[in-house]
């Protein structure tokens, strides 16, 4: 027996492109809640039917979350951030960690050496973004402040594909620096990154290296090979003064 699916419409293909650029652009950043319906209905001059079509795909998709009482809500950038974010929510913190280390280090590595004053424009202006957040002592925008810089230092390395897929894996590592971070920002758990961008900004790409590599193992000493939490990475940090010489275990 053959059965035949339903075909989505031009319009509905239309809303969903227009949804989806609100996501892909940071117009809706990921953990945020989309308009409503009606309010999506009356924005786009579209039919409610077309708008729930287009948000049930992207649901689907894995970009967006339906939370009966709550709201829609974006939770990844791409419809392989998406998959990714599913993939690995039950993942080994120390190999998510291990995983972050490898992408970061070579990132900061070809950042170093191959940086535009651009790049160390944005970089300097998400660094600053990453200490007020730090400042506030609001878990949540710190969380995001340092993602984006992290993700600001592998975009100056100008490897697409590098980028593409770190972006993709952004929230998988934001929810376990949610995790190790926890609802408070304690002072002795600060983490300087300015010296990582120093180290981009003079073009030292083996101290770049080292820099992101530190950051990285102190994450990975939060938590055994099992998964197991034994600190936090907060907790590990604490023994030295956020500015001290750092060996290769740093931020």
């Amino acid at each position: 027996m053959t059965l035949s699916s339903p075909q989505r419409s031009a319009l509905a293909d239309q809303v969903i492109a227009a949804l989806r650029t609100q996501i892909t652009t940071g117009e809706w950043p990921v953990g945020t809640r989309i308009p409503t319906e009606p309010e999506l209905v009356e924005e786009l001059g579209v039919a409610r039917n077309t708008v729930r079509e287009a948000v049930r795909a992207l649901a689907h998709n894995g970009l967006l979350d339906i939370r009966q009482g709550s709201g829609t809500y974006v939770v990844a950038t791409s419809e392989l951030a998406g998959v990714m974010h599913r993939r690995f929510a039950d993942a080994d913190p120390h190999h998510v960690a291990e995983m972050r280390g490898a992408l970061e280090t070579t990132g900061a590595r070809l950042a170093a050496q191959r940086r535009t004053e651009q790049d160390l424009a944005q970089l300097g202006a998400l660094l600053e973004r990453r200490e007020s957040a730090w400042e506030s002592g609001d878990a949540e925008r710190f969380v995001e402040a340092d993602a984006s810089l992290h993700l600001g230092v592998l975009a100056a390395s100008h490897n697409d594909v590098l980028t593409a897929v770190y972006a993709d894996l952004g929230e998988v590592m934001r929810d376990f620096l949610r995790l190790d971070i926890g609802d408070e920002l304690r002072p002795e758990a600060h983490m300087d990154h300015a010296r990582l961008i120093d180290a981009i900004r003079a073009g030292d790409a083996e101290e770049a290296a080292r820099e992101a590599a530190s950051h990285t193992q102190e994450w990975r000493c939060g938590t055994d090979p099992g998964g197991a939490e034994t600190g936090t990475e907060t907790g590990t940090r604490s023994a030295r003064s956020p500015r001290a010489p750092q060996t290769p275990q740093a931020s």
